[in-house]
């Protein structure tokens, strides 16, 4: 029986070789290459075509969902799986927009991991248990939800009146000596507070509302 070929794209050496060690001792895998950044697993897909490739989402310069973009456009055949440390709804819909067939966090046991690669090489797309229970949390949410503006901390607080001012992301992170995966956290963890969609209805939100 042909083995799943795998490409591994993670900026951690750790993961790399742990996942390589993984997959390369089941008989069902085979691990042609691994990268360090997204450029790299763009130009490996180029000459490996791997059936999976394991997709780091927080990336170097170019990350994964730009790199996912690009490599279904080099490789088409290759079925990506976006892998990310959040468990984040939003992260796995854009990766599915951008051509991904599953999602998985780095929280996933392994046996989870190998059954989202067994289901996106069928076809199948495919989420992590994680990501699932927020979703179904939020289609059980009632729609007359309201904000919960006790609940924010003084760091969402802060993170808040930055978003207001119009700020980045990244520009938060400068102002506030944080990453830009913290910021993206806080963000997140925001809109879900204060039942809120987007950047746009959390500002209108908040110029109606003192807190």
């Amino acid at each position: 029986m042909k083995k799943i070929s795998i490409l591994i794209a993670d900026d951690h050496q750790l993961i790399r070789d742990t996942w390589s060690i993984i997959l390369n001792n089941d008989l069902r895998f085979e691990v042609v290459a691994v990268a360090s950044s997204g450029e790299q697993a763009v130009e490996l897909a180029k000459t490996t075509c791997p059936d999976i490739v394991l997709m780091d989402i927080n990336m170097g310069n170019l990350n994964g969902f730009d790199a996912t973009k690009l490599l279904k456009s080099f490789s088409p055949g290759s079925k990506i799986i976006g892998v990310s440390m959040h468990a984040m709804p939003d992260y796995a819909k854009k990766m599915f927009k951008m051509g991904a067939s599953g999602y998985v966090t780095k929280n996933s046991s392994r046996e989870e991991f190998i059954h989202t690669i067994l289901e996106v090489q069928q076809g199948r797309t495919c989420i992590c248990d994680e990501v699932k229970e927020i979703l179904t949390h939020r289609e059980f949410e009632l729609t007359n939800d309201k904000p919960d503006f006790n609940s924010l901390s003084k760091r969402e607080l802060d993170v808040i009146a930055f978003i207001k001012g119009g700020l980045s992301s990244r520009e938060i992170g400068e102002k506030l000596s944080l990453s830009l995966k913290t910021i993206e956290v806080h963000r997140y963890n925001i809109l879900k507070k204060l039942v809120v969609r987007n950047t746009a209805s959390l500002v209108n939100l908040m110029n109606h509302h003192a807190y």
